[in-house]
């Protein structure tokens, strides 16, 4: 993600340096050499990160059928843990759809995107999203780390998932 990579461009390589600061290093060769070319991999993890999307999703799905009292199937329902599954799955899409890389996939290729009314409209709502990709960001890197805690806490017994529906 372009947004994580200023951030630790920043903090690790000091690129760009504040005013002040000189460079820790002779020089900036870009991203041709290692280890910055692995750099260049993140638009192939895109593909995965939307496969995670799917399977996350497919889990919220299977969060709103809880088992019936007597055993003889299921019924739906809305808990507390079906809510923290939703929000982590919907801030993770928000993240992964605002992304520069998949921006260049629904409508990148084209020279004009108004020749594709359909690509058009979906390449602003991913630049829509876009624009708040660092919000998407932290809030997505945080509810990940509460919804696995919530999750674990749950399986352990110190947490009760309470049903609202």
């Amino acid at each position: 993600c372009y947004y994580y990579r200023g951030a630790y461009y920043k903090a690790f390589w000091a690129t760009p340096p504040a005013c002040a600061v000189g460079k820790p290093h002779k020089g900036y060769s870009g991203e041709r050499r290692f280890p910055l070319i692995l750099q260049n991999l993140h638009r192939y993890f895109l593909y995965l990160g939307l496969i995670f999307i799917v399977l996350l999703a497919s889990d919220v799905w299977r969060a709103l059928w809880f088992a019936r009292p007597d055993g003889t199937g299921n019924e739906f329902g809305v808990g507390v843990g079906t809510l923290v599954l939703a929000a982590n799955t919907a801030l993770l899409a928000c993240y992964t759809f605002g992304c520069h890389s998949f921006r260049h996939f629904v409508g990148g290729a084209l020279d004009r995107l108004s020749s594709s009314p359909v690509r058009f409209r979906a390449y602003n709502c991913v630049s829509c999203l876009n624009r708040r990709h660092m919000l998407w960001a932290w809030t997505s890197l945080f509810m990940v780390m509460f919804a696995d805690l919530y999750v674990r806490l749950c399986a352990m017994g110190i947490w009760s998932d309470f049903r609202i529906l």
